[in-house]
């Protein structure tokens, strides 16, 4: 192993314990071959077998860590669920509100944690905007297609013509990584305090803990009430908020290879239409790779593995 290499090792702290190992069998190799002359050869050459051997084991498991890690990486075990209600007025808070319980249902059931970041309710019930926090082995890679316009086609309870009404709401996937490939000025962003109101005992109601960053070269805001210490929060959100930055840097990089772009599934465009749920016909379809399933309330209760098993496959075969 060349020493740039097992230096990489030893700087990662996933890796450190391992890589010191390796130095030690290194310099036991180095020992054996000062002292090995004469009739202690017959002895060394097994000790030389067993030192060659320690050195494979440990190559390999620490290649396979830095795969995982790289892997981490790419596919965060964390990130940052988003819906917001579009066009449709009341319905699309609704529905803003079902895929909300959708995804967590999902998750939930795969073992996942779900914590809410922030909330903001209608009037007459569903979200207007929401965000929520997803961590568990496989989250972001199984989720990572979900970002897009959804659309609803269905008659509303309040609707007595029985008139086909279609509402819409936006969701954004974005992936929370350890190391953020964006720097953010603190020059570049406003600070907001709030309380956090809701449950959570005297402390959060009279303690300004409710943390809003606005990144003012963008225009873009995020609004965090879900740890207990106004410190907490501003971190999860400056998180956040660079989650979104790498997010939108990547969208714009796509946008430059616009025939690429229209080959992959999931573009990360909140503004592209990727599916639509059709009361009336029992179906939900997804326009990316023109399928559709049937059993639309069991998909709403979380039943999103045919539709995700069926985007993966796509985007194998097209990435």
């Amino acid at each position: 192993m060349d020493e740039a290499l097992l230096s990489r090792y030893k700087e990662n702290p996933k890796t450190a314990y391992l890589a010191s190992e390796y130095e030690r069998v290194v310099r036991e190799e180095t020992e054996l071959k000062a002292i090995s002359a004469g009739e202690l050869e017959s002895l060394a050459r097994e000790e030389f077998a067993r030192l060659a051997e320690q050195k494979e084991l440990l190559r390999a498991e620490l290649a396979r860590i830095a795969e995982t890690v790289q892997e981490e990486e790419h596919y965060p075990n964390e990130l940052v669920f988003e819906v917001r209600a579009g066009v449709g007025g009341e319905e699309a808070a609704l529905f803003a509100e079902e895929l909300s319980f959708m995804y967590r249902a999902y998750a939930e059931a795969r073992g996942w944690q779900v914590r809410v970041l922030s909330e903001s309710r209608a009037a007459l019930g569903g979200y207007k905007e929401a965000s929520f926090e997803i961590s568990g082995v496989g989250s972001y890679k199984r989720m990572r297609f979900e970002t897009g316009v959804q659309r609803i086609q269905r008659v509303p309870a309040t609707e007595k013509s029985g008139r086909i009404h279609t509402s819409t709401a936006s969701v954004a996937v974005l992936p929370l990584r350890k190391k953020s490939s964006v720097d953010i000025r603190p020059q570049d962003i406003e600070m907001e305090f709030s309380r956090s109101g809701g449950a959570g005992g005297q402390n959060v109601n009279k303690v300004e803990t409710a943390v809003r960053v606005i990144h003012k070269p963008t225009g873009i805001d995020v609004r965090c009430t879900s740890e207990r210490s106004q410190a907490q929060n501003r971190e999860k959100a400056l998180t956040i908020l660079a989650a979104k930055l790498e997010a939108l840097e990547e969208e714009q990089e796509a946008m430059k290879h616009a025939a690429e772009r229209r080959e992959q599934i999931g573009t990360g465009d909140r503004s592209e239409k990727i599916r639509t749920y059709n009361t009336l016909q029992d179906r939900v379809t997804d326009h990316r790779i023109k399928e559709s399933w049937h059993n639309l309330p069991g998909i709403m209760k979380g039943g999103l593995d045919p539709i995700l098993d069926a985007l993966e496959v796509a985007s194998e075969g097209r990435v």
